[in-house]
């Protein structure tokens, strides 16, 4: 029995301890034992393989590659090596998610980190380890030596000039682009080219001196600002076909016999032939990949001789490898028949023979109860822990028999510390020694090492739950602030709404020149099509319409009081709204309740507990809900946020901290299927802690009803969950402290009339999915206690959406693909009277498939035991209307088929396909349509919307609209959303932050009237009624008309859209220290020097933003004078400053209410003397 010192055992991670295990002398041998060109088989439990793994990668000098059965166990594979080794030495090369055959591109996530490992691979510099699944080695890619010719070796000073780079960059099929966002786009303006190679974390920004490349640096695609310097930098392919191929492409597809294509796809072949031709980038282009391959080659070609492939079930990877090329081949012909493919296109897979593992040094990892390998070469190398699914006791009497018996346990869990203190009296000398270690982690499952006498044990052993913070997929911030990406999204033909002049549509941009001086403005469009010039200055004043309803919005007339009567008309609303806000939150401050305590140990056990990195919107809402919690009167705050975003886990948290201090907390949700779900979900987090969690819902025997409605009245259940049978009048409490409620706009008028009674004795927290809006919930600010968590976690990956005429074959294809990887599909059939012919159809086309129907018009017990079934994985396939549009979470499926989706709305195909993808699986979207029946413009432009607008993207908020409104209407009252309508969401928004801003102004004055703060009484009685200005709540506008040419010319920014980016920014600025770094960082994205009007642009702005801190009214221009006028008289304090600041100066004259500076008498200094007297003035303001 080999048996180590325990000092070497003191680790503190698991990668500390993968560090010990690859020195034990049993793998020594196993390394040992492995040669190249042939197979080593060692029997090894699947939770053990990835700590073998690392530990032969410490000791390998070469790359080692883990091949699996499926996508999923990749990843988790790649979750767990990325503790055992330090994440950069773990790569993941994923297969394409494009089915064969499919007219359509794989992810640019996918290519970017297929491509990042035959990148990495080929500059042999890299050893590591590569996890893959069995499908990803089958599909063909480039062979390294097409890579090597792509590749683009840059070192500054090297020549090269920008164009030829450019040439070379296009031709290879990167996107020109306005700005360089996403992996396989470049961009250039003048002198600096921007381009983001696949398999590169950050894009790359490259600045030439005539033909020289002078700077080569990596910038932040979010910001557009460099962040790192370079000397040298290599740049790829943008995907894995080698387009500079493309005439022996041709020279093959015209070879083709197309003869037996049906006509309109022959046509559509024609089509795509001239794009390819031409080098155009289209959806499917990777369809004709296997044109381009000359030899096709697999990754395996990129590894050096001796590198390591380790095999998981190499049996069953055979097997399957051998499916998906029969599937394929099967699929293929079936194309064939009905003529969609001619017959000799190429297969999109290599067989499992053809993979050239031969030469390769190869070990087969199988489990232990499988019996395919006699011939085992190595013994048992590990085994399998003991579960103890939560029993706390049981597990801490059998860690001290272990311990005690000279054996050693390590605990890798979330609950580190708690373990830690639970052993500590007893394990005193046996924790110092290292026979006992805890560890902070989260692997998927422990093993034991009987050799060592070694026992690993996690949160699936422990708990019975496996708590994984998943590393394998991460994702950098994409997206700018909302304003700015808001504008740099708007197009001609947009509606916007201009806040003095009322709703038009924006017309594009202008130049023209006034008098000596040249700007650029935006042209809108009203009524009768008349035009107003808004000045690239006042771009605050404009905002891009949203309104409710999916008509166009009445363009306003010029000339005439309608805005303002309309806008009259608002602020009434608003204000009276404001008063009722505030008078309800007055008469709350008035009612006593529970101060809770201060989190304890066991509230930060169970935080550690969450499996996920909690985002920082998470994290401030929980913040929130807990700082109510302890105040003494009772909580009433809504938490918003899509559904996957976290808002369960704050509910949990504070139900927690509510059961810590005695009291008892009620859950309430809207359907029988939620209650489960929630149910399961607060059960398996608190299993660890006394906490007794009970469910009151139909899925409970009337018999079961009674005896939990005994328990609550009697105090033994802590956490109720369940429907509106909560609210029935049996149903007492011992001790009620919290009420949750989860989307209370989906109760009925008696229940809501019950929880309004309710929030006046405990303390409420009440959570919805619908969105609100920033600016909502910014105007709502200290007068609705409202968190909103709009950041997805970070493992969330965006959906991948597909617009596609329905066809049989493609919806087989996509449910098998499902299935393979055990998951579950939704297929969206809004037509009851045919929705169970639909599901026929599905049965014949995959048979496999276990397939359920649930539709509104069933009895409702009957829908509920249907989705049950559905969420506890009875069913493979749901055939359903928009019945699952909300109130439904199933982490497993992750594909979704709508079938006719031209009748659907813009919100409602977007809440359809939010029901998938809510984890770290990429979730798939088949919008489908019929070919044959004409396609509306609407229609095309929402399918569009929906493809284009992922929750991850720019065009989010744009696709949100419909819900955004309807998110404001369960806020507010439905009957605000027609004062929406009628001046946009913006609009309104910034009238309701005026109200409210004004009514706290008002309590502020008759605080310093009186010497104290009204009483809570006074306000809910109205008593501080707010007085709302008729000026609309924005930065004041300064008038400032000086002799300068200053806009952003497009010889320096080309693309408009950017430009209206760079305008906002600039106007956006908050401090002059931002301000002077638009300079800096104009030069780093569009090059210096600048031009003389950018220059003069900079100047304005500085000039504004101090103006508006000294509190000027105007600078204007006056003949030979400039005159700047204030919005107050000069005191003499300024007076003062000013004389002392330049004494005796002729050029200068200070009036009652304003300054004149001579400009014959100042001569060209004028900007910096004008300058000058404004620093003064805001020095004396501050």
């Amino acid at each position: 029995m080999t048996s180590l010192p325990a000092v070497s055992w003191q680790c503190s991670s698991v990668s500390a301890l993968g560090t010990v295990l690859a020195e034990l002398p049993v793998l020594t041998r196993l390394a040992a034992a492995l040669r190249p060109g042939y197979q080593t088989i060692a029997p090894v439990p699947t939770a053990a393989r990835p700590a073998l793994i690392a530990a032969l990668a410490r000791r390998w000098p070469l790359p080692v590659v883990y091949v699996t059965l499926s996508a999923e166990s990749a990843r988790r594979a790649v979750d767990d090596l990325c503790q055992w080794l330090s994440p950069d030495r773990v790569w993941l090369f994923p297969a394409a998610d494009a089915l064969p055959y499919e007219h359509m591109s794989a992810g640019s996530d996918v290519i970017a980190r297929r491509l990042a490992v035959l990148r990495g691979l080929q500059t042999g510099q890299w050893s590591g380890v590569i996890v893959t699944p069995v499908k990803a080695l089958m599909q063909p890619t480039m062979p390294p030596s097409e890579l090597a010719t792509a590749t683009i070796r840059l070192r500054r000073g090297m020549q090269m000039p920008i164009d030829q780079l450019l040439h070379r960059l296009l031709a290879s099929g990167y996107q020109r682009a306005a700005m360089v966002e996403t992996p396989g786009e470049v961009s250039r303006r003048g002198a600096i080219l921007d381009v983001w190679s696949s398999g590169d974390e950050l894009p790359l920004r490259i600045e030439w001196f005539d033909d020289e490349i002078d700077s080569l640096r990596r910038f932040e695609p979010a910001t557009q600002r460099s962040e790192q310097r370079l000397e040298q930098a290599e740049i790829g392919p943008p995907h894995e076909i080698p387009l500079w191929q493309r005439e022996e492409a041709l020279r093959r597809i015209d070879a083709l016999d197309l003869r037996g294509l049906r006509r309109e796809v022959a046509e559509e072949w024609a089509v795509a032939r001239e794009q390819l031709a031409a080098g155009q980038r289209f959806e499917g282009r990777a369809f004709y990949a296997p044109f381009f391959f000359t030899q096709p080659a697999t990754m395996l070609d990129y590894l050096p001789a001796g590198s390591l492939v380790t095999l998981a079930e190499a049996h069953l990877l055979e097997q399957h490898a051998t499916e998906i090329d029969v599937q394929a081949a099967t699929y293929r012909d079936q194309l064939v028949t009905i003529g969609e493919l001619p017959p000799n296109f190429p297969r999109p897979y290599l067989r499992w023979e053809e993979l050239e593992l031969l030469g390769q040094t190869k070990l087969v990892v199988a489990d232990l109860t499988h019996n395919e390998y006699p011939d085992a070469l190595v013994p048992p190398l590990f085994g399998v822990p003991p579960l103890y699914g939560g029993q706390m006791r049981r597990l801490i009497e059998a860690i001290v028999e272990q311990v005690q018996a000279g054996e050693m346990v390590v605990a890798v869990t979330a609950q580190a510390a708690r373990l830690q203190e639970l052993l500590g009296e007893r394990l005193m000398g046996e924790i110092a020694s290292g026979r006992f270690i805890a560890i902070l982690g989260g692997l998927e499952a422990g093993f034991t090492v009987p050799d060592l006498r070694l026992t690993l044990l996690t949160d699936s052993e422990i708990f019975g739950i496996r708590q994984r913070r998943p590393l394998s997929e991460r994702r950098r911030k994409t997206t700018v602030a909302d304003r700015t990406a808001f504008l740099r999204s708007l197009k001609p033909g947009d509606y916007v709404v201009h806040i003095e002049h009322g709703i038009a549509v924006f017309d594009g941009m202008i130049r023209r020149t006034v008098g000596e001086v040249e700007r650029e403005y935006l042209v809108l469009r009203y009524a009768g099509e008349d035009k107003i010039y808004v000045p690239v200055d006042q771009i605050d004043r404009v905002t891009r319409y949203i309104g409710a309803g999916d008509g166009p919005p009445t363009l306003t007339r010029l000339g005439t009081q309608d805005w303002e009567r309309t806008k009259r008309k608002v602020r009434a609303a608003v204000q009276e709204l404001a008063e009722e806000l505030l008078h309800l939150y007055a008469q709350r401050q008035l009612k006593p309740g529970f101060a809770f305590s201060p989190d304890n140990e066991w509230q930060r056990e169970l935080e550690a507990s969450f499996p996920y990195l909690e985002t920082d919107d998470q994290l401030r809402a929980i913040a929130e809900v807990k700082a109510d919690m302890e105040r003494p009167i009772p909580m009433d705050r809504l938490v918003c946020g899509d559904v996957g975003f976290g808002k369960t886990e704050v509910a949990l948290r504070a139900a927690f901290k509510a059961v810590q201090d005695g009291k008892q907390v009620a859950i309430l949700v809207p359907t029988t299927v939620l209650a489960q779900q929630h149910f399961d979900t607060f059960r398996k987090r608190m299993a660890a802690f006394p906490v007794t969690v009970e469910m009151l819902s139909r899925f409970r025997s009337p018999k079961e009803q009674d005896g939990i409605v005994r328990d609550l009245a009697r105090g033994k259940i802590d956490i109720i969950i369940g429907t509106h049978r909560l609210l029935s009048n049996d149903v007492v409490f011992r001790d009620l402290g919290l009420v949750i409620v989860d989307e209370e706009q989906r109760f009925g008028v008696r229940h809501k009339e019950r929880l309004k009674q309710l929030r006046a004795e405990v303390d409420v927290l009440t959570l919805t999915a619908t969105p609100i809006p920033r600016t909502l919930h910014m105007a709502l600010s200290g007068i609705r206690d409202l968190s909103v968590i709009n950041t997805p976690p970070e493992d969330r990956l965006p959906i991948k959406t597909y617009v596609v005429p329905a066809d049989d074959h493609l919806i087989q294809e996509v449910i098998r693909r499902e299935l393979e990887r055990e998951g579950q599909v939704y297929f969206v059939h809004n037509r009851v009277q045919s929705i169970y012919h639909v599901a026929e159809r599905l049965r014949r086309l995959v048979p496999e498939a276990r397939i359920a129907v649930g539709h509104g018009q069933l009895a409702e017990r009957n829908l509920e035991r249907v989705m049950m079934d559905f969420f506890e994985g009875r069913y493979d396939v749901l055939v359903c209307t928009t019945i699952i549009e909300s109130g439904l979470d199933v982490p497993n499926a992750n594909t979704i088929i709508i079938d006719d989706a031209t009748h659907y709305g813009l919100a409602q195909l977007y809440q359809l396909r939010g029901r998938v993808g809510r984890g770290a699986t990429r979730a798939y979207a088949y919008l489908l349509y019929n070919p044959a029946a004409p396609m509306t413009s609407d229609a095309r432009q929402r399918l569009e919307a929906i493809q284009e607008a992922t929750e991850l993207g720019a065009g989010f908020r744009v696709a949100m609209r419909d819900l955004e409104i309807r998110g404001a209407g369960n806020l507010l009252g439905s009957e605000q959303s027609g004062h929406i309508a009628a001046v946009g969401f913006d609009l309104y928004s910034r009238l309701l932050e005026q109200a409210v801003q004004q009514l706290k102004r008002d309590v502020d004055e008759l605080t310093v009237d009186r010497g104290f703060t009204p009483s809570p009484t006074e306000m809910a009685a109205g008593l501080c009624a707010p007085t709302v200005s008729e000026k609309v709540l924005v930065a004041p506008l300064v008038t400032i008309d000086l002799p300068l040419t200053a806009y952003l010319p497009p010889t320096y920014i080309a693309d408009e859209t950017v430009r209206l980016a760079v305008y906002q920014r600039m106007i956006d600025a908050d401090t002059i220290e931002e301000v002077r770094s638009l300079r800096q960082e104009l030069i780093d994205r569009f090059g210096g020097p600048l031009p003389e009007p950018v220059l003069h642009l900079i100047l304005w702005l500085q000039i504004r933003f101090l103006a508006l801190q000294a509190g000027v009214a105007s600078i204007t221009t006056e003949g030979d004078v400039f005159l700047i006028r204030l919005m107050t008289s000069l005191t003499p304090a300024m007076r003062d400053r000013l004389r002392r600041r330049f004494p005796r100066d002729a050029a200068l004259k200070l009036g009652q209410q304003s300054i004149r500076l001579e400009r014959r008498l100042v001569g060209a200094q004028w900007p910096e003397r004008l300058l000058a007297v404004i620093e003064v003035l805001v020095a004396e303001a501050g």
